[in-house]
C-alpha cells in the first residue's frame, strides 16, 4: 500500500513538474489562456455532469485532450510552437468544442462554423509548410523546393485535411445520427431526374418556389413539417465548409511564400520549427 502511495505521489510530482516545464518561458499571455480555458472546460463539464448531459461531459474531455496537443509536440516531439499559434489551437479547440456544440454558438452565429473552417484552413497550410521546413533541415532527409512547390503542397496538406474532416462530419452523420453537416432549405432547384423531367433529356428543369411537407415519425409520434423550399441534407454545408478551408489555405501559402523568400515574417508567426541543440539543453537543465 505504502509502495502504490509513493509511486502515485512520483507521478504527481511528474505531471507538476511536466506542466511547470511547459509553461517556463512562455508568454505571460499563453500561460493565461492555458489556463484559463481549461478552467472553464472543467467548470462546463461539471455543469453538464449536474445536468446529465453526459454527451456534453465527453465534448469536455475531449476538449482537454486536444488542449494536450501543444504540449504533447513541444515536449515529445521536440518541435517549438509559436506563441501565436499554441494560443490559436487553444481558442479554436474551446470554440470549436464548448461554444459551438455545448453553447450551440454553430445555431446561434450562422457564421460562426465559416470563421472556424476558414481559420483552420489557415492554420493547416501553416503546419503543411512548417512540416516541409523541418523534413528540410533533418540531415537524413533533404531536398530543395521552390517557394511556389512549397506552397502547393502546403495548400494541398491543408485541403486534405479539410476533405478527412468532411469525411468524419458525414460518418458521425451517418452511423450515430448527429447533424454535423448543417441542414439548409433552397427555394429553387434544378434537376435532371425523371421524376421532374421524364423526356429523359439530359437537360435540368429548373423549379422555382418549391413548397415541401415532410412527413415522419419522431420518438414514436407521426409529425409533420412544412418547408418553404426542400431540405438539403449537408451538401451546401460540406462544399462551404471546403471553399473556406481552401480560401484560408490560399491566403496562408501566399504569405508562406513571401515568408521563404524573405519578404515577410508575419507567416513565421504561424510555422512550428524544430527545436535547436540549445533549446533541447535549456530543456534538460530545466
Amino acid at each position: 500500500m505504502a509502495k502504490k502511495s509513493k509511486r502515485e505521489k512520483n507521478k504527481k510530482q511528474s505531471f507538476l513538474e511536466e506542466a511547470r516545464n511547459y509553461v517556463q518561458g512562455k508568454p505571460k499571455s499563453t500561460i493565461i489562456t492555458y489556463f484559463v480555458l481549461r478552467l472553464l472546460v472543467i467548470a462546463t463539464m461539471a455543469i453538464q455532469a449536474v445536468h446529465g448531459n453526459y454527451y456534453n461531459v465527453l465534448m469536455c474531455v475531449l476538449t482537454l485532450a486536444l488542449f494536450l496537443i501543444p504540449a504533447f509536440v513541444d515536449r515529445r516531439l521536440n518541435i517549438k510552437l509559436p506563441s501565436v499559434l499554441e494560443v490559436i489551437i487553444l481558442l479554436f479547440a474551446f470554440s470549436a468544442e464548448i461554444l459551438g456544440e455545448i453553447q450551440n454558438f454553430y445555431g446561434i452565429f450562422k457564421s460562426w462554423d465559416t470563421m472556424l473552417h476558414t481559420i483552420n484552413g489557415f492554420m493547416m497550410a501553416a503546419i503543411g509548410f512548417a512540416l516541409i521546413d523541418i523534413l528540410n533541415n533533418d540531415p537524413h532527409f533533404h531536398f530543395t523546393a521552390s517557394p511556389l512547390f512549397v506552397a502547393f503542397v502546403a495548400f494541398c496538406f491543408s485541403m486534405t485535411v479539410g476533405v478527412v474532416w468532411e469525411f468524419f462530419e458525414f460518418s458521425m452523420d451517418y452511423f450515430f445520427h448527429t447533424d454535423m453537416q448543417k441542414d439548409f432549405i433552397y427555394n429553387t432547384i434544378a434537376s435532371v431526374n425523371t421524376v421532374v423531367n421524364p423526356s429523359g433529356v439530359n437537360s435540368a428543369v429548373v423549379i422555382d418556389d418549391v413548397h415541401t411537407t415532410l412527413s415522419g415519425s419522431v420518438n414514436g409520434e407521426t409529425v409533420q413539417f412544412v418547408y418553404n423550399g426542400y431540405l438539403d441534407i449537408g451538401i451546401k454545408d460540406t462544399m462551404k465548409d471546403l471553399m473556406v478551408n481552401c480560401l484560408g489555405a490560399i491566403i496562408f501559402s501566399i504569405l508562406g511564400v513571401f515568408y521563404i523568400k524573405g519578404r515577410g515574417k508575419f507567416a513565421g508567426k504561424f510555422m512550428p520549427t524544430l527545436k535547436t541543440e540549445e533549446d533541447l539543453e535549456k530543456a534538460v537543465s530545466n
